[in-house]
């Protein structure tokens, strides 16, 4: 039988003081793991750069000892001393310490904008320390005052000091009864201390921890100043980044006198990102109105400079397409901020998320019109990579298993019967009268043939957007099944070879270069994985009426006329493209796993000679045609440029 329960008066708890922060920490810093520790140095720090950012104090100590103790120091104006109006036997620096939303920061008299927003920053380090002491330097004069679990120990004790000190230092140790762990992790109070002195630029922040706290690469000893702030910072942190250009955009404007913002941008080459979004100084991992209200603003810019300036496809990016190749920090001052809870992880404000979009995107369209030759390189990248996400992605993996997939796949395509890739192969032929003869020779069950129509576009100097226009390329990319470019994946490719059959003259030739710069371009695994062949159709044909043989050029030609031929009662026959080559001879000579020439592109050279590779395909593909004209005219067996 349940026990019977009361709930009376004398059921209800009252906590006194600080006891509601130690009964329940996670509801003022979060969690007792190791960002709540961690969070206590924020609350401190965020004093000291308040007083930074209202105009008092340009220096802070921060030191970590092995006795487990931080001390952080400022030299700005001190926590006041003198007795509290409301609390008349206690001064202001005790009332502060000891109760909760008590501070400076519930008006803009004493600050303007701040980081430590509640009032309870302070108090709730005390009260979750299991020692904490307090030295204020006013006037000639060190107040000091001993704490431990939120409890007064001491007095105030007042003692002189020399006039030019000023400033608040308080030293704690977080209280093991509450906290998992106890043990800072020293990189991670490096960076964000960083980031403290990147975000009020010109102010100076000492960094010190105990050596014997150190296992790793982070510096026991710094000294932060960024004289610009988040430019300076950029220039230092990502000097190593493979920029889409060098130009970055940046933006710093107001609200009001006392309330500002500043935005920077760096777009990179790579797939690699960061957004770093602050308020007051104060991180917001989760973002907000801030962060929402840049986004939307450079989206909307983009795609008004594209629509003007008749952009193809411009209306297909979205904000990953941006975000996920830049760097950007977001940092705003504002007087009365609105947080999701007292961790201060997102900000909400509706009326700030609409003034930051319209001044972002209104000031990042006129940095496109100022910079048309970067704009023009960011645009062509954010199109391809929205088509690599939308139009081209969307190319499934297509096996052979039922009807319905087999409609999904080129008209063009004569696919192969068997139900498994081992052993398959595609052959790419140039038009469809080689095509017929391909389709004639094949072996049903395990070669498949895809006919393109003349020249396939170069892709060399183009984008995605062009690509995505043109049917061969289109016919290429979903009969292979693949993806390409970041959505390339090689376990969804239909064949086990491709093998490229084009006619042995400049102008197959031509296409075949034209075909190996697009897979190198797109699809470069299938040559690092040695699936990429070229089929050799034999240029002559010798014989009389016994025999015959094939050349595959002039020299092998002369040698088979000298060795097996005694009198000239022989004939030849130039073969002047595929199709016109009957399949029989097509297949003995071409297809035919027995007996046919195959040259694999080569994995190991296109893989080591980048630089080499890219020179040769400039050649080969770039916009000077008589250096390709030049080039197929002298090599018209061009596969030994290709190192293949």
């Amino acid at each position: 039988m349940a026990k019977k329960t009361t709930y009376k008066a004398k059921d209800i708890e009252v906590l006194e003081g600080l006891e509601p922060v130690r009964k329940r920490p996670g509801m003022y810093i979060g969690s007792t793991n190791q960002d709540g520790l961690h969070h206590l140095v924020n609350e401190i720090l965020d004093n000291s750069i308040d007083e930074v950012l209202a105009g008092h104090a340009s220096k802070i100590y921060f030191n970590y000892k092995k006795n487990g103790t931080i001390t952080i120091k400022d030299d700005g104006r001190g926590i006041p001393v003198d007795f509290h109006p409301k609390y008349k036997n206690k001064r202001a620096l005790e009332v502060v310490l000891t109760t909760l939303h008590a501070g400076g920061k519930f008006n803009s008299n004493a600050y303007k904008t701040s980081g430590g927003l509640h009032g309870v920053g302070i108090s709730v380090v005390n009260a979750l320390s299991s020692h904490l002491i307090v030295d204020v330097y006013k006037d000639g004069k060190v107040y000091h005052q001993e704490y431990s679990k939120g409890k007064v120990k001491t007095k105030v004790k007042i003692n002189k000091c020399s006039k030019k000190l000023k400033g608040t230092e308080i030293t704690f140790i977080p209280d093991d009864l509450i906290f998992d762990v106890t043990n800072y992790v020293p990189k991670k109070l490096y960076n964000f201390i960083n980031m403290k002195s990147v975000l009020v630029g010109g102010t100076t922040i000492t960094f010190e921890i105990d050596k014997d706290l150190i296992n790793d690469k982070t510096p026991n000893k710094k000294v932060f100043y960024y004289k610009n702030g988040i430019e300076d910072f950029f220039k230092s942190e990502y000097s190593n980044k493979k920029k889409l250009f060098e130009k970055n955009f940046s933006l710093k404007s107001k609200f009001n006198d006392d309330e500002n913002y500043e935005i920077y941008i760096s777009f990179n080459k790579d797939e690699s990102s960061s957004l770093l979004s602050y308020c007051n100084t104060i991180e917001t991992p989760d973002g907000g109105s801030h962060e929402i209200g840049v986004k939307n603003g450079i989206l909307k810019a983009i795609k008004l400079y594209g629509q003007k300036n008749q952009i193809s496809k411009i209306n297909n990016i979205n904000q990953n397409d941006i975000i996920d190749f830049s760097d950007i920090i977001i940092s705003i001052f504002i007087n009365d901020p609105s947080f999701e809870g007292q961790t201060k992880k997102r900000i909400i404000m509706p009326s700030l998320q609409k003034k930051i979009e319209n001044k972002s995107q209104q000031e990042f369209l006129l940095w496109l019109n100022s910079n048309r030759k970067n704009s023009k390189i960011l645009l062509d990248n954010l199109v391809e990579r929205a088509l690599q996400r939308t139009d081209l992605s969307k190319i499934q993996d297509l096996d052979r298993k039922s009807f319905k997939e087999r409609n999904r796949l080129p008209g063009k395509l004569v696919d192969c019967s068997s139900r498994s890739t081992n052993n398959t192969e595609i052959f790419i032929v140039e038009g469809d009268s080689a095509g017929g003869s391909a389709k004639q020779a094949r072996n049903r069950e395990l070669q498949a043939i895809l006919p393109l129509r003349g020249k396939i576009l170069n892709v060399y100097n183009v984008g995605l957007s062009k690509i995505a226009d043109n049917n061969e390329i289109q016919n290429l990319i979903q009969s292979l099944g693949c993806g390409i470019g970041k959505n390339f994946d090689i376990k969804k490719l239909r064949y086990e070879k491709i093998i490229l059959m084009t006619d042995a003259d400049v102008d197959g030739s031509h296409i075949a270069t034209l075909l190996i710069t697009f897979f190198y371009k797109y699809m470069k695994k299938l040559i690092d994985q040695n699936r990429l062949y070229i089929a050799m159709p034999p240029l002559f044909k010798i014989y009389d009426n016994n025999k015959y043989f094939y050349a595959f050029n002039e020299k092998e030609k002369n040698e088979i006329i000298k060795k097996e031929f005694k009198i000239d009662n022989y004939k030849i026959t130039r073969f002047k493209g595929l199709g016109e080559m009957p399949s029989e001879q097509l297949k003995d000579t071409t297809m035919d796993q027995n007996n046919r020439k195959l040259i694999s592109i080569n994995p190991e050279k296109v893989g080591k000679d980048t630089k080499a590779n890219e020179k040769l395909f400039e050649t080969l593909m770039g916009k000077q045609a008589e250096l390709r004209f030049k080039f197929i005219q002298k090599n018209a067996n061009f596969i030994k440029n290709l190192d293949i």
